[in-house]
C-alpha cells in the first residue's frame, strides 16, 4: 500500500509528518465529491488502494454540475442555456461519473447523488442550513464510514469549501467521528500536515482511463485536468473535534470595499450573515478584527465566510472561509 506522510514540494511549504490510516477490509471510505471528476481527480488512487484492501467505499454527489455553461456552449455549439439544457448537461455529467466509476471498480449502487444545487451550495448552507445539513447527516449515518475524504476548507470553488464546513458540522455531532482527510482542487494551502498517496503505474493508468470519461470537461480544460490528476494524492489531516474557540478574523478589507462585503458566520447556532458595516464586530489593539464569543457547544466548530455582496460572474471566491 503506497501511502506515507511528509512534506509537499510542488510548493514552498512546511509540512509535518502524520501517521497515515492504514486500509484493511474493515476501511469504510466516504468520497464528499461536490462535482462529477472531484472524486477521480482528488481520490482515484485512494479509491483504489481501499477497495484493493478489501475496503467498501461511498461516493456521495452533491450537485450533477449542471451549473458548467462554457464547456456546454462549446460542445453543444449554443450561446443561451435553459433549464432543460442545464438538467440533460447534467444527466450527461452524471452519466460520465458512471463510466469513471466503473473504471475506478466501483459497482452503480456505491454512488449516491443528493442533486443540490451546482454553484448553489452555499446559499443553500446560508439560508436553509439546516436542511442540507440533516440530509448530509443522514447520509454519512446511514454509511458509517471509518474515514471520510472532504474538500479543503481553503478550496476557492465556493461548493467545496461550503461542502468541507457542512461535513465538519455533521461530523461534530456523531459520538465517534471517522478520520477525514481534506482533499484540494482549487487553489493550495500552505503549512499544513498532509498525508501522500502514490499508486502503482497500473493504478496510475487507471486513473487516467476514469478521468478520460469526462468528455465534457476535457473539452475546454483536458491538459489542466491531466495535470491536476498526475501527482501523488494529497490530503490534510482534519481534526476531529475543533480545538480551543477563537473570534479573530483573517481579513483586512479596505473602507471603500466594505460596503459591498457580506460576512457570514455558521457554526452550532446556525448561520448568521450581515453586511460587513453591520457585523457585531470589534477590533482588538492590533487591529484585527474580532468576533464575538460563540453561544453554543464548544464542540461544535464554527466557521465564518467573507464574500462580494454583489452579483459576479466570477466563480471562485477571494476570501472564503476561515474556521474560527
Amino acid at each position: 500500500m503506497a501511502l506515507t506522510a511528509g512534506v509537499a514540494s510542488q510548493q514552498p511549504a512546511i509540512g509535518w509528518a502524520d501517521e497515515p490510516p492504514a486500509f484493511s477490509a474493515r476501511t469504510r471510505l466516504l468520497v464528499v465529491a461536490p462535482h462529477p471528476d472531484d472524486e477521480t481527480l482528488a481520490t482515484g488512487l485512494l479509491i483504489q488502494q481501499v477497495r484493493a484492501a478489501g475496503g467498501e467505499v461511498q461516493v456521495l454527489l452533491l450537485t450533477a454540475g449542471d451549473n458548467n455553461p462554457w464547456p456546454q456552449r462549446w460542445l453543444e455549439r449554443r450561446v443561451r442555456i435553459r433549464g432543460a439544457d442545464r438538467r440533460r448537461w447534467g444527466q450527461r455529467r452524471l452519466a460520465e461519473m458512471q463510466h469513471a466509476l466503473r473504471q475506478l471498480d466501483l459497482p452503480a449502487p456505491a454512488l449516491r447523488s443528493l442533486g443540490w444545487p451546482d454553484m448553489g451550495v452555499t446559499d443553500g448552507l446560508l439560508q436553509s442550513g439546516g436542511e442540507l445539513l440533516a440530509t448530509l447527516a443522514g447520509a454519512i449515518g446511514e454509511f458509517r464510514p471509518s474515514l471520510i475524504a472532504l474538500p479543503s476548507l481553503h478550496d476557492r470553488h465556493p461548493d467545496h469549501g461550503t461542502a468541507h464546513v457542512l461535513v465538519r458540522l455533521a461530523v461534530a455531532r456523531l459520538p465517534h467521528p471517522p478520520a477525514m482527510l481534506a482533499y484540494l482542487v482549487h487553489g493550495r494551502t500552505l503549512g499544513v500536515r498532509f498525508v501522500e498517496i502514490r499508486g502503482s503505474a497500473g493504478q496510475q493508468a487507471c486513473k487516467q482511463r476514469a478521468l478520460a470519461a469526462y468528455r465534457s470537461q476535457l473539452a475546454l480544460s483536458g491538459n489542466r485536468l491531466r495535470r491536476l490528476a498526475a501527482p501523488p494524492e494529497r490530503y490534510a489531516m482534519v481534526p476531529p473535534r475543533p480545538g480551543r474557540p477563537a473570534s479573530a478574523l483573517p481579513w483586512q478589507p479596505p473602507a471603500w470595499l466594505q460596503p459591498w462585503l457580506r460576512l457570514s458566520v455558521v457554526g452550532g447556532r446556525g448561520a448568521q450573515s450581515w453586511r460587513w458595516r453591520d457585523a457585531p464586530l470589534r477590533r482588538d489593539g492590533d487591529g484585527v478584527y474580532q468576533l464575538p464569543p460563540a453561544r453554543g457547544p464548544d464542540d461544535i466548530p464554527r466557521f465564518a465566510r467573507l464574500a462580494w455582496d454583489l452579483h459576479s460572474v466570477w466563480v471562485f471566491d477571494h476570501w472564503g472561509w476561515h474556521e474560527l
